[in-house]
């Protein structure tokens, strides 16, 4: 999957930021425009874009402080709504003015904030794991591991810390699976030590009560998706979206809706599970083209 890495500015001017640019065999084909979780970077879509790459032109960004982009000198910026900026200036500086947005976890919180600011660009929405009311139990999990933490030694001891952090979220994954996954969500630096790929700051936008992270009544941000399709994945096992919480959401949207259940997989699905893949595959075929 050959892709061009697009430099940026961010929206307020400050930041260099980065996105991987997949190209489609159609320069008319649409536009998915693919935004990573909290603690995630544009790697996390690798398994997905094998599976879309060609057929639709792939726009994958790093946000602020995640993998090739710049780290943020105040962490007070690291919130849904400045993202959502950062993805308006990218697409602008594309020349992009329509896409379907996949946003997983954060990444889909991003996507209600950015079709409230312009309501014109998405052509439908793809949810990962999320939606407009979090589950405690999922923030507190996620409050506990994100943040500060030292390298590791090797790439096997990366995959180690991965599964400490996320085996309930996918209870069926062996050994080759954690080391896929750790390079997906790690780098490795020059003395062949291994980091987590964000900036540990970031987990100042999830502390207290209320973390930034998680804007306040996202309902009239989910009701602003009227008329829009709307595809909404769930993990069987995810603690931060409730099957009570997607049922409501269904019933709150009015225009074309769709969900797909990933069992035996928590928060968030890699999206390249069976049942996720069809769903996606199928969504994109019947609304986005």
């Amino acid at each position: 999957m050959d892709y061009r890495l697009h430099r940026y500015r961010s929206a307020c001017g400050r930041l260099d930021l980065a996105a991987r640019d997949y190209p489609a065999r159609d320069a008319a084909a649409p536009v998915l425009l693919m935004m990573h979780g909290l603690t995630r970077n544009s790697a996390d879509f690798e398994p997905l874009a094998a599976h879309l790459a060609g057929d639709y032109r792939l726009v994958v960004p790093d946000q602020r402080g995640r993998g090739l982009s710049q780290w943020d000198p105040d962490p007070a910026r690291y919130r849904p709504d400045v993202y959502a900026q950062d993805m308006l200036a990218l697409l602008d500086g594309l020349g992009i003015a329509r896409a379907c947005l996949i946003g997983t976890s954060m990444g889909g919180l991003m996507a209600m904030v950015m079709n409230a600011l312009r309501p014109d660009l998405a052509s439908g929405f793809v949810f990962n794991d999320i939606g407009p009311v979090l589950d405690p139990a999922g923030i507190a999990r996620i409050q506990g591991y994100v943040g500060p933490a030292g390298p590791m030694a090797s790439w096997s001891e990366a995959a180690a810390r991965c599964r400490a952090s996320n085996a309930p979220a996918f209870p069926d994954y062996g050994s080759r699976e954690w080391q896929a996954f750790a390079r997906r969500t790690c780098r490795e630096l020059a003395d062949g030590r291994v980091v987590l790929d964000y900036d540990p700051a970031i987990a100042q936008s999830m502390a207290g009560d209320e973390p930034q992270t998680v804007p306040p009544d996202l309902w009239p941000l989910w009701e602003g998706l009227a008329g829009r399709p709307v595809l909404v994945v769930r993990g069987e096992l995810s603690d931060l979206l409730s099957r009570e919480t997607e049922r409501e959401m269904a019933q709150r949207h009015a225009g074309p809706y769709s969900h797909a259940d990933v069992p035996r997989v928590g928060h968030a699905p890699i999206l390249d599970e069976t049942p996720a893949l069809a769903a996606i595959l199928a969504f994109l075929k019947d609304h986005i083209g």
